[in-house]
C-alpha cells in the first residue's frame, strides 16, 4: 500500500506544478496552467501555505490556506480544495480539511472560512461534517487584470 502523506509545499519542482495544473482542471471548468514560477510566489508568499496529499510518489490532492489580519480579527480562508478524480472516495478530502482546521489552530483565535459551489454536494457534506457552518452571506467577485 502506498503512504499517503499531507506536505506543505516548500520547493519548486515542474513535476508539481503540472500535478497542480491537472488538479485545478477538475476544479474549475477555466484552463490555467500553473507555472513553477506561480509555484514559486505561492510558496514564498507567508500568508498562504499550500498543501500537498500525496498518495506514494504522487500528488493526488491539494488545498491552499490563505491568512489575514482584519480589525474583527485574524480570518483564515480553505481555498482550491481539489482531490484527483481517480483518488476519491478514499477520504483524502476530508484528511486534508482536517489538516486545515489544525493548522489554523496553530493562529488561534481565528475563523476558518471557505465557499464552496452548491453542485459540490459531496464537498458541500464534506464541510458541514467536519464542522463548519454555513454563513448566509452573499459573495461578490471583481476580477481585476
Amino acid at each position: 500500500m502506498c503512504e499517503v502523506k499531507i506536505v506543505r509545499a516548500t520547493s519548486c519542482d515542474s513535476a508539481i506544478a503540472e500535478a497542480i495544473t491537472q488538479l485545478l482542471a477538475q476544479l474549475t471548468p477555466t484552463p490555467h496552467h500553473f507555472t513553477e514560477r506561480e509555484l514559486s510566489e505561492v510558496i514564498s508568499d507567508p500568508s498562504s501555505a499550500l498543501f500537498l496529499l500525496w498518495e506514494g510518489c504522487k500528488v493526488v490532492g491539494m488545498l491552499t490556506v490563505g491568512a489575514y489580519l482584519s480589525p474583527t480579527g485574524r480570518k483564515l480562508w480553505i481555498e482550491d480544495v481539489v482531490v484527483d478524480s481517480a483518488a476519491r472516495g478514499k477520504g483524502y478530502g476530508k484528511r486534508l480539511v482536517e489538516h486545515a482546521i489544525e493548522y489554523a489552530r496553530t493562529f488561534s483565535p481565528c475563523t476558518l472560512m471557505l465557499t464552496s459551489n452548491p453542485a459540490r454536494i459531496a464537498a458541500n457534506e464534506l464541510y458541514r461534517a467536519s464542522g463548519f457552518q454555513q454563513k448566509n452571506t452573499n459573495v461578490y467577485r471583481f476580477p481585476i487584470q
